[in-house]
């Protein structure tokens, strides 16, 4: 015979312990009532028995008849008054306890069953006592003369029988009362249970657990950031990617986006106030792609991407382009310069011909050795050189000011270049023709980047605006969002305790100040400064 299963849906499981539960409640809530109601109605017994022993102690025929032991007028005296009230028993004894009255007229003449002293000596005593009609409730009072004079007692017994009945009727009021309310419980248990088996899905039990160790495993092993919030923008839960990626506070579960992040775009695209799909956006030195979508509680679920390494290979892409953009242009100028070479050859105006060679290759060699000789770290050099090849393919001129001075001595070269290419782009893409003047100056520890361009320039109203992740001017590609570049180099500045501005320029154009402190080794600095 197979054994019964305890059933696996939650909604059944509920189901059937609730009722478990409620019918034990009930029982021991009747079981509670009863016990106390028992015990009262056996002190109400023994006080009734009292009061009727009371009573007929007070009868001075029964006294008297006790004194001189006439069985015949007790024994008539007592059954009379038991059967007036209802007793089981009513016994009266002489000065030795030998029963002068009994229901049984056979057991007249015997000694009481139960000790008789206590009445005898004066007191009054109810009991429970076990006697020969049973168990009783009784009340034992002495039996006095009218000079007070103590001849016998009187014993009287309430049945346990009429107690059980009386117990028995009130229990039924008290057994409809925990019926009703077990009926009541197991109709609320199943309301409950059906709710729950809706918004379980009938699941089981087991699932609920494998459930959890798969949510667990799936969040936490994804390589892209989530985040799950309340329907009062409170976080619920956050996979260790999004940690990572929002750098958010080891108490981050359970406050509101506004208190775990600093206020900005990001801030505002978690909390629903910007909307739309794969929004970048910004955090410290991390470009992030952002999706928000709302659950049906009124929560949301976030999920981000980092694009910060995709964004700086599509830079590099987009600087590949340019320059290959550029070396194709130049292999057509080339090929040009080749051709008119040859036709001064071939005329025979050999001067011409060097003095051409010599002005093509001057014209290179002195772009290279002006940048080679400002900027000696090996990144920025490299930098500068390739902008000025795309540059001049665009039609505009790089040039390197005056002034400019950097040793090989920068602390995190990385970051200088993504500020230095960002502000160089941004001016490049500003313009259809003109220059654009770099100047960089140590100062110490400090490095002075200024990036000026001979272009429209930016209105004062916009000063601000073109620092926020996302706002462009511009038409964004298809391969990567706009409006990143500034914001990322603000972020960049920023968290070194540096500052950017920007203003009109000599040039005409836009000119970008920023201030790196603690962006040079200043050992190194001074040694580049002292040596000869």
């Amino acid at each position: 015979m197979r054994r019964p299963h305890w059933p696996r849906r939650v909604f059944a499981q509920l189901l059937l312990s609730q009722t478990v539960v409620t019918v034990g409640v009930s029982a021991v809530t009747a079981g509670l009532f009863l016990a106390p109601v028992s015990r009262e109605l056996d002190r109400d017994a023994m006080q009734r028995a009292l009061s009727i022993a009371q009573a007929t102690a007070t009868d001075e025929v029964l006294a008297r008849a006790a004194a001189a032991r006439d069985t015949a007028t007790a024994q008539r005296n007592a059954e009379q008054i038991r059967l007036a009230t209802g007793a089981s028993f009513v016994v009266v004894t002489d000065l030795d306890g030998i029963r002068l009255s009994h229901t049984d007229p056979a057991k007249i003449g015997f000694r009481v069953s139960t000790d008789p002293g206590p009445a005898l000596n004066g007191r009054s005593v109810t009991a429970i006592e076990l006697g020969t009609l049973g168990r009783t409730a009784r009340g034992k009072v002495p039996l006095r003369l009218a000079d007070g004079r103590i001849v016998g007692e009187v014993s009287v017994g309430i049945s346990d029988d009429s107690i059980r009945r009386r117990l028995l009727g009130m229990a039924t009021g008290i057994l409809l009362c925990a019926g009703a309310g077990l009926a009541a419980g197991t109709v609320a248990t199943l309301v409950l249970a059906r709710r729950l088996k809706r918004r379980t899905h009938n699941i089981a039990v087991a699932d609920i657990s494998a459930l959890l160790v798969e949510r667990e495993a799936m969040l936490h092993g994804i390589r892209e950031g989530m985040v799950a919030l309340d329907a009062r923008g409170r976080i619920r839960l956050a996979n260790d990617e999004a940690v990572r990626l929002l750098a958010l506070p080891e108490d981050s579960t359970g406050r509101p986006i506004e208190q775990a992040l600093p206020p900005g775009r990001l801030a505002e695209i978690l909390a629903g106030r910007i909307e739309g799909t794969d929004l970048p956006a910004v955090r410290d030195d991390r470009v992030l792609v952002v999706n928000r979508m709302a659950t049906a509680d009124g929560g949301a679920v976030v999920t981000l991407r980092d694009r910060t390494e995709l964004e700086s290979l599509v830079r590099e892409l987009d600087t590949t382009r340019s320059l290959t953009e550029a070396l194709r242009a130049q292999d057509h100028e080339h090929a040009n310069r080749m051709h008119t070479l040859l036709g001064l050859l071939e005329l025979g105006r050999h001067e011409q011909a060097a003095e051409f060679i010599s002005e093509q290759s001057g014209s290179h060699a002195a772009v290279a050795a002006a940048i080679a000789g400002q900027v000696q770290d090996p990144h920025v050099a490299a930098l500068l050189a390739g902008k000025a090849a795309v540059a001049a393919e665009r039609g505009v001129r790089l040039l390197i000011a005056a002034d400019t001075h950097l040793p090989d001595a920068a602390v995190d070269p990385r970051a200088l270049v993504t500020v230095l290419g960002n502000l160089v782009d941004n001016a490049l893409d500003a313009l259809t023709g003109g220059e654009v003047e770099v100047g960089l100056r140590a100062c110490g520890a400090t490095l002075l980047v200024e990036v000026a361009d001979s272009g429209p320039g930016i209105p004062p109203e916009l000063q601000e605006r073109i620092f926020e992740e996302g706002w462009t001017s511009k038409t964004a590609p298809a391969h990567r969002p706009r409006g990143l570049g500034l914001a990322l180099v603000r972020r960049l500045v920023e968290r070194t305790g540096g500052r950017i501005a920007v203003d009109r320029g000599p040039l005409g154009g836009a000119r970008f100040t920023v201030e790196l402190p603690e962006a040079l080794h200043p050992d190194r600095t001074l040694a580049h400064l002292e040596a000869p």
